[in-house]
Parts: structure tokens; C-alpha cells; sequence
């Protein structure tokens, strides 16, 4: 895995984890990857990350 955090499009700081063999994006896992959508590649988590 390359990065271990990220930043919103809000400037917040998201940490990037691994955890038992999941990729974590805070505390929400990463449940599907590389989805093709029209205008982009969406990666679903199973939670709604809300600015602090």
C-alpha cells in the first residue's frame, strides 16, 4: 500500500490503513474497488466519513 493518508476535497486529513487484511480509509473499509463510472473510478466504504 503507497499512501497512509489522504486530503478532502474539504483540505481535512483522512488516514489510510491495513487492518486484517482490509484497507481501512479512518474507521470505514474499503468494500469495492476500481467501480468504472463515467466521468471517474469509484472505491466504496461501508461509512460516511463527515468533516470534524
Amino acid at each position: 500500500m503507497g499512501l497512509d493518508k489522504a486530503k478532502t476535497v474539504q483540505g481535512q486529513e483522512i488516514m489510510i490503513t491495513k487492518k486484517d487484511g482490509k484497507v481501512m480509509v479512518d474507521n470505514a473499509t474499503v468494500v469495492a474497488t476500481d467501480v468504472k463510472a463515467k466521468n471517474g473510478v469509484i472505491h466504496v466504504i461501508d461509512a460516511v466519513i463527515m468533516p470534524k
